[in-house]
């Protein structure tokens, strides 16, 4: 897709460079530069996430961002959840000195219903 966009943008470049119009060249490439660009920021962020996971007695966080993958692993009875529901900031996984905040891709007015969901993921057995 980026390629045909290239030859495009190209094309009709080369076309009134021919005509005389000399700075509409300059100005292609850095239009093909900057999507460049806005692409590769783009394809970086692409996949990132959040995957919260109940594995036995183990509650799993995945964070992937920018293609490095962050893995937090807390004993499922230790586990708290904060803030209290209500509140629209992200969501506090901690447990055993460690924490870990989610939610980020979760709408704020949401996140007290995500919360709720974990704890009482948390609590069935």
């Amino acid at each position: 897709m980026y390629l045909s966009l290239c030859v495009v943008s190209l094309g009709i470049a080369t076309f009134f460079w021919m005509l005389g119009a000399r700075l509409v060249m300059p100005f292609a490439c850095l239009e093909i530069v900057a999507v460049g660009i806005a692409f590769a920021m783009y394809g970086r962020h692409a996949a990132d996430g959040e995957r919260i996971s109940l594995q036995g007695s183990r509650l799993v966080v995945e964070l992937e961002t920018a293609g490095k993958l962050e893995r937090a692993e807390f004993d499922r009875s230790r586990v708290r959840v904060e803030p209290k529901t209500g509140d629209r900031s992200l969501i506090t996984l901690s447990a055993q000195g460690r924490s870990v905040e989610v939610g980020r891709y979760v709408r704020p007015e949401l996140r007290p219903a995500l919360a709720s969901e974990i704890r009482m993921a948390l609590r069935a057995v």
